[in-house]
Order: C-alpha cells, then sequence, then structure tokens
C-alpha cells in the first residue's frame, strides 16, 4: 500500500525569504525520509497554490493525501481557511488534515538550537532572560498555547521567559525585553517563534533592538522536519477521519 502524499500547505508571502525558507524545510523532511512524495502549495502570495496541487495529484490519479498546515499554533487559518480549501479539493482525493506543529518538545530544542546558533551556551541558561516572540493571533486558544510554551520553556534552566507578540496581542517584543532587565537578567534574548522570514518576523527583529542576542527564525531546524514527519505519521493513521472523503 502506498504511503499518502504529504502537502505540506504554507500561509505565502510576498517577501521572497518566505517561500525560499518552506522549501528549504520541505527539503530537509524529504532528506530524512527519501520515499516520501512531499508537494508544497500556498495559500495566499505563492505558486503553486494548494488547489493547484490537489488538483495536480487528482489528475496522476493520487488517492491519498496527508494535508499538513505549516503552522505553529491552531488559529484562524488551521480552524477555517485551511478546512475550506480542502473541502473543495477533487471529490476522487481522500485528504486527512493533520495537526498543526505546536506545541512540540521538538520546536522548544529548535528554539534552544537558534539561541545557541546565536551565541549563548548552555551556561548562560541562568542568567539569561529569554523573549518567546510569535508573529500574534487575535484566536485566544493560540495566545494561550504561547503562553503554556513560555512557562514550559522556563522550566528548563533560563533565568526567565516571557511571550511576546509582533500583531493582535500585546505585549510586543520590544516590552518583553524591558520587563526582562526590570527582572535583573544580566542577558536578554529573543526567539522567534516563527518558521519563516516576513513582515511579523521583521517587527520582531526591530523589537529586538535592545535585546544582547537575536536568534533566527526557526526554518529548515532539523528539530522541525521532524515534526512535520510525526504530524504526517499521526494523521495517516486509520484512525483519522478524511476530510471529503
Amino acid at each position: 500500500m502506498r504511503n499518502p502524499v504529504l502537502v505540506v500547505i504554507a500561509h505565502g508571502s510576498r517577501d521572497p525569504r518566505h517561500a525560499a525558507t518552506v522549501h528549504a524545510l520541505v527539503r530537509r523532511v524529504r532528506s530524512l525520509r527519501p520515499g516520501l512524495r512531499v508537494e508544497t502549495g500556498f495559500l495566499d502570495f505563492n505558486v503553486p497554490s494548494v488547489q493547484g496541487v490537489l488538483e495536480s495529484l487528482a489528475a496522476e490519479g493520487v488517492r491519498d493525501v496527508v494535508a499538513l498546515p505549516l503552522l505553529l499554533t491552531r488559529a484562524f487559518h488551521a480552524k477555517a481557511d485551511i478546512p475550506a480549501v480542502l473541502r473543495d479539493a477533487p471529490t476522487r482525493l481522500r485528504i486527512r488534515q493533520a495537526e498543526v506543529l505546536g506545541p512540540s518538545p521538538l520546536l522548544l530544542a529548535a528554539l534552544d538550537r537558534r539561541l545557541h546558533e546565536a551565541g549563548l551556551t548552555p551556561a548562560d541558561k541562568p542568567s539569561t532572560g529569554v523573549v518567546l516572540a510569535s508573529a500574534g493571533s487575535s484566536d485566544p486558544e493560540a495566545i494561550a498555547v504561547i503562553a503554556d510554551i513560555a512557562r514550559e520553556w522556563r522550566h528548563t534552566g533560563w533565568c526567565a521567559v516571557r511571550p511576546a507578540f509582533a500583531s493582535a496581542s500585546l505585549p510586543r517584543t520590544e516590552d518583553a525585553v524591558r520587563e526582562l532587565r526590570d527582572l535583573g537578567c544580566a542577558r536578554v534574548a529573543v526567539a522567534p517563534y516563527v518558521l519563516a522570514p516576513g513582515f511579523l518576523p521583521d517587527r520582531i527583529a526591530r523589537g529586538a533592538a535592545e535585546a544582547d542576542v537575536l536568534a533566527e527564525v526557526l526554518g529548515p531546524a532539523p528539530e522541525v522536519a521532524r515534526v512535520l514527519l510525526e504530524r504526517y505519521d499521526a494523521a495517516r493513521t486509520p484512525a483519522l477521519a478524511a476530510v471529503g472523503a
């Protein structure tokens, strides 16, 4: 029995760095599981579109697909946009929608990786406060998840961890940086909890002007690629109902 095709669904952006990073992540996923077919579709701004990818697969005779939202929290896109696109897919396709990537211990490991790549060492943890800077959302569930991740990450040894948001919610990155300074942290680092560069990650970077360390976005970190495969494996089990079957 053939494995379902994995269709990674990215948001898309006018910023060319976004699509380049998504493609780099997908290449890493393919390298981790060479026998798996992985396609990429975008909701907006970039090509191919999700609908176009699904129509092409149906035309080839593909039957089973796992659609994986390239999102860190379950907010509007995961709850509304993506299910709507999948409902309009060719009827011959059996599509299962995978869960979003976060939260996951692997993503915390990826955040640590990016901070270490930016110059921090494990010995720096007790004296370093970290801003967990996400894109932001008007969805209370998504905001609560970010706060929970910050609390969990704090227990791994950091001086303090504060969530921050580039849009829709408060505090902003710069405010969280100042709060950590006021708490007495000897060093402040900003860890973007975002997958690819773009408008909001750039806002996070500007908000980190007074921080000591600014990590890169998660991007094609190997831990992120492993989360994608975990979500794919969970979604392709028969226990999950097919979308539009």
